[in-house]
């Protein structure tokens, strides 16, 4: 076997990383967790936030044909989902309110009350998504350690070997640089991953504000009707 393969040979990814220091193979573990991490979380929470979206929007079309706010929990599938949360609170805001004289306000508080769901809502569904912006900052950074380590030891194993030749130059930086390179395949993912979440969690966002305006304008409704049946009552 001649000296270039030789050199090949121990340059297959799996034979730096055990030949590798320590110290950079603690790098290298530390960025393909990271990049695990990664993939885990995508698959995880784009199968979540599809459910999500998918069921605003069907309930978004449901809310737009009911009338009276009674009609909502039989004609809307509000199991295990905000649609329930935002009729708790129109209904504790209605018990609430029962024992006001005046009844100036209520679409106002029912108005706070479901925008204080939904931004708990989002932030609930937010969970997971910044260790990607985590993973996508730092893990360049990581693996630039790694490479900086890897190549100071090549240095002083060139300086202790007293010679520059390429068997002995080239695996030990070929090791440090397989750390950056593990760097960058765990960032790059991360970002990308990160703005896609971004967006949707964005048009979640929407359809959240969209199914809420739509129960405010049924709540609307419902009191301008028992409203307008009580001036007829006292007249």
């Amino acid at each position: 076997m001649s000296i270039d393969s030789k050199i090949l040979s121990t340059l297959s990814p799996w034979n730096m990383f055990l030949n590798a220091d320590w110290v950079v193979q603690s790098t290298m573990i530390l960025l393909m967790i990271a990049s695990v991490t990664t993939w885990t979380i995508l698959f995880a929470k784009s199968y979540e936030l599809r459910k999500v979206n998918q069921h605003l929007y069907k309930s978004y079309k449901q809310l737009g044909a009911i009338q009276v706010l009674s009609d909502v929990s039989t004609k809307v599938d509000t199991h295990k989902s905000v649609i329930s949360d935002f009729l708790y609170e129109i209904d504790t805001e209605f018990d609430q309110s029962k024992q006001l004289t005046q009844k100036l306000g209520i679409k106002e508080r029912i108005a706070a009350r479901l925008e204080s769901v939904e931004l708990f809502y989002v932030r609930h569904l937010k969970k997971g998504i910044g260790i990607l912006a985590t993973i996508g900052a730092i893990s360049p950074f990581i693996g630039l350690f790694g490479t900086v380590w890897g190549i100071m030891n090549s240095f002083i194993g060139i300086a202790h070997s007293n010679t520059t030749n390429l068997s002995v130059v080239a695996p030990g930086i070929a090791e440090a640089l397989l750390a950056t390179a593990l760097g960058l395949v765990a960032a790059i993912p991360a970002v990308m991953i990160y703005n896609y979440f971004t967006r949707t969690l964005n048009t979640i966002n929407e359809n959240l504000c969209s199914v809420s305006l739509l129960l405010q304008q049924i709540v609307s409704r419902d009191l301008d009707h028992y409203e307008q049946l009580y001036k007829d009552q006292k007249e």
